[in-house]
C-alpha cells in the first residue's frame, strides 16, 4: 500500500525534512497525512518540534502562509552571525513599540530578522534591564537562532550559543571604548 508521502511526490517539503516554523523553531516532518474535515480531505504535514516537545499539524496548502520554510544553508547562517556582529541601530525607548517591532521581525521568520531581534534586545539589555515580555522575546529569538544555525552548520547548540554571545560581547566592548 502506498504511503501518503508517496501519493504526493510533488510536495514542497518531504518526509523527515527539517524545517523552520516561525516562533516555534526547528522541526522535523514526521508524517504527511490526509485528514477528513467537514466532508473534505486535507493534506497535513505533521511536524515534531524537539525544543518544545510539541507536535503540530500544518495544512500543506497553508505552509507558506504560516512562514514554514527549509532550514537555511551555511552561507545564510554565517550571514546571520555577521548581523549579530554588526553595529546596531538605537531602538525606541518605549518598550511596547520595541516589543511590537521585534515581534513583527520574529513573525517574518527569516534567519536575518531573528538575528536582528537577538542583537537589538541583547544590546538594549546592556543599557537597561528588559521588561519581562521583552526578555521572553529575546530568549525565544535566541533559541530559534541557535537551533537553526546549529542545524545549518551541523554544530553543537552549546557551541553556537557561545559563538553568538562572544560576537555580541565583542560589539558591546567595542562600543564602550
Amino acid at each position: 500500500m502506498e504511503t501518503t508521502a508517496e501519493k504526493y511526490p510533488d510536495l514542497q517539503y518531504k518526509l523527515s525534512q527539517e524545517i523552520v516554523y516561525p516562533l516555534h523553531g526547528v522541526g522535523k516532518i514526521t508524517t504527511i497525512e490526509e485528514k477528513k474535515f467537514r466532508d473534505k480531505r486535507f493534506l497535513y504535514y505533521v511536524i515534531y518540534i524537539e525544543v518544545s516537545d510539541m507536535t503540530v499539524m500544518v495544512p500543506v496548502d497553508k505552509a507558506d502562509e504560516l512562514g514554514i520554510r527549509a532550514i537555511v544553508g551555511p552561507e545564510k547562517s554565517k550571514r546571520a552571525l555577521e548581523i549579530i556582529s554588526e553595529k546596531y541601530e538605537p531602538v525606541p525607548t518605549d518598550w511596547k513599540i520595541r516589543y511590537q517591532m521585534n515581534l513583527d521581525h520574529l513573525k517574518s521568520g527569516t534567519v536575518d530578522d531573528i538575528a536582528i531581534v537577538v542583537r537589538t534586545l541583547y544590546h538594549r539589555s546592556k543599557i537597561k534591564e528588559l521588561p519581562i515580555l521583552e526578555r521572553k522575546l529575546f530568549d525565544n529569538a535566541l533559541r530559534l537562532l541557535i537551533d537553526e544555525i546549529a542545524f545549518s552548520l551541523d554544530k553543537d547548540k552549546k557551541e553556537v550559543e557561545e559563538l553568538i554571545y562572544s560576537k555580541m560581547e565583542a560589539v558591546s566592548s567595542n562600543l564602550e571604548q
